[in-house]
């Protein structure tokens, strides 16, 4: 039986590793500040943020840990599908920038440094630019209108005759029972004619629900529902 000791550390320099944790830290740094900066709506997470840092760093220590041994990272993949995340994404260009943090982290772990670095300046100054000319936008601009109405009547017909008078179009999304079936909710997206306030909508609607919760949100397409 073999005891002794073997340190594979030596397959790679200190400079190796000193190098790879500092410009993945640097790249990672800069990408998140441009995530930073190029972020619109109401769910920026500081923790998230500091999370694109340190899984950019982890990833190129596990990409010196691989190297080119098959077996390695094989048994790499298996002990890393044990991680569930909990928490939800809640926007859809959160996940390309965690793409992005792993693929440099890859990069600078497999020591094609100048790759890593070119790229994630080309990506960050794409996402800039994507950020400062709006591109792709769209300019229709809707609303959310949610009625709270006695459940005992349908007050579907009333809120609509409201809804014409103040919107270019409306459709109901959904209805749902609260406060144990004594109300129903309606939820509408609606596009508010121009010179009509929210608030004169809020005010003729609270008159036909009998003064019940009526709330308007402006800027949803912008706001984390």
């Amino acid at each position: 039986m073999n005891l002794s000791f073997e340190d594979l550390t030596g397959t790679f320099s200190v400079l190796d590793v000193a190098v790879s944790l500092l410009l993945s830290f640097v790249l990672s740094a800069m990408i998140a500040w441009v995530y930073r900066a190029t972020h619109r709506n109401v769910s920026y997470s500081q923790s998230y943020v500091q999370t694109l840092i340190i899984l950019c760093m982890l990833v190129s220590v596990i990409m010196l840990v691989v190297g080119s041994n098959i077996a390695r990272a094989f048994a790499l993949v298996g002990a890393l599908s044990v991680v569930r995340f909990r928490n939800a994404i809640k926007e859809t260009r959160d996940v390309g920038f965690i793409f992005l943090v792993m693929a440099v982290g890859m990069a600078v772990g497999t020591r094609f440094y100048s790759l890593a670095a070119v790229s994630a300046v080309a990506i960050s100054l794409v996402i800039f630019l994507m950020f400062r000319f709006n591109w792709f936008q769209l300019n229709v601009q809707r609303q959310v209108v949610k009625v709270q109405v006695p459940a005992d009547e349908d007050y579907s017909h009333v809120i609509s005759d409201v809804l014409i008078r103040h919107t270019d179009e409306f459709e109901l999304v959904s209805m749902e029972s609260i406060r144990g079936g004594a109300l129903n909710e309606l939820m509408y997206t609606v596009k508010i004619k121009k010179g009509h306030e929210p608030g004169n909508l809020i005010s003729e609607l609270r008159e036909r629900n009998h003064a019940q919760g009526v709330t308007v949100l402006t800027g949803y397409d912008q706001t984390d529902l």
